[in-house]
């Protein structure tokens, strides 16, 4: 029987802190797939363009890993953006 994410979620003791961290994350690499996508590039041709390799931005996209603001500026600035902090709308705030 498949596991509902209510019962992952308690498992692995996510709680509403850190589950707004993941959907933070989850909505910046869907942004970057879409701004990728966007410009007509592929993952290798965007690797080059910001002097990474392909894997790179694969594990990106896969969100292997948190990406780190430094990796997401060397991928961000060659196509055209920046980060921006800006208040979460219908969510938390208090996220410390």
């Amino acid at each position: 029987m498949a596991k509902t994410w209510e019962t992952v979620r308690g498992e692995l003791k996510i709680d509403d802190k850190d589950e707004a961290i993941v959907q933070i994350e989850k909505d910046l690499i869907r942004t970057m797939i879409k701004i990728r996508e966007e410009q007509g590039l592929t993952q290798a041709q965007l690797a080059k363009k910001c002097n990474v390799t392909q894997p790179v931005i694969a594990r990106m996209e896969k969100a292997v890993h948190s990406p780190q603001i430094d990796s997401l500026l060397k991928i961000l600035t060659p196509l055209g953006y920046t980060l921006k902090i800006e208040p979460l709308s219908g969510r938390k705030k208090n996220l410390c």
